[in-house]
């Protein structure tokens, strides 16, 4: 009998622990959608800004912006709670080029760049980015507490049966190269605001200075130039 009742009392702790254990890596899975679900709204936000900054640049490209306009909404999609970090990814590779090519409006036409239309749709396109990021950071943390949880053991028994498996993470997706009209990369290289700087003095953070030159050959190009320049006096 005492047999019997240690037995039944086991059975109901390891139903107990199961139990507890299945709640909380459900807790830890919805964490992860919830993150995903968020960045999905403020991707949706962010391309809602630059939709309107495209319809700004309309007036002064109409042609080019339009048809960025529809290539956004072909290669569009909505991120939901079960959408994959690739899918994160594409979407905003798909924001990065256009804002690619809007800089490249941009800088044809400065009065576009100087309105306060131009200023306030930039502002709030970073500021959503802002926001993807902070969300990247809580979705990663979530996946990692997930990823962590079902590798240890005894929880790592109950894991797989149950449906759960490590989560891919989120990783940043770098900007876009900018390039000129006819291909060639740009590069922007600065020289810190009171820093001793060829060919002597010290850089008053006043001017802008575009170098070109023909001469590609290495130790005599503009990197080789910018280099010289960046060096201390």
């Amino acid at each position: 009998m005492t047999i019997l009742i240690i037995i039944v009392l086991l059975v109901i702790l390891v139903a107990g622990w199961v139990m507890s254990t299945q709640r909380r890596l459900v807790v830890m899975d919805e964490n992860i959608n919830n993150a995903m679900r968020q960045i999905g709204v403020q991707l949706s936000s962010r391309f809602d800004a630059l939709t309107a900054l495209l319809d700004l640049a309309k007036g002064y490209a109409a042609h080019e912006s339009q048809t960025l306009i529809e290539t956004i909404k072909s290669r569009r999609s909505v991120i939901t709670a079960t959408s994959t970090p690739q899918d994160v990814l594409k979407q905003e590779g798909v924001i990065s080029e256009a804002l690619g090519r809007i800089s490249m409006v941009a800088e044809r036409y400065p009065e576009l760049k100087a309105s306060e239309s131009y200023k306030k749709c930039m502002d709030a396109v970073d500021s959503y980015e802002k926001m993807v990021r902070t969300s990247r950071l809580i979705y990663n943390d979530s996946v990692t507490k997930l990823n962590r949880e079902i590798r240890m053991f005894p929880v790592s028994l109950l894991a797989a049966p149950f449906g759960f498996h490590a989560r891919d993470y989120l990783e940043a997706v770098e900007a876009a190269q900018r390039v000129t009209d006819n291909g060639l990369r740009i590069q922007a290289r600065y020289i810190d605001a009171g820093r001793k700087n060829r060919p002597g003095g010290v850089n008053p953070c006043g001017y802008i200075t575009i170098h070109e030159t023909g001469n590609a050959a290495r130790g005599a190009d503009a990197a080789a130039h910018g280099s010289y320049l960046n060096s201390a006096a």
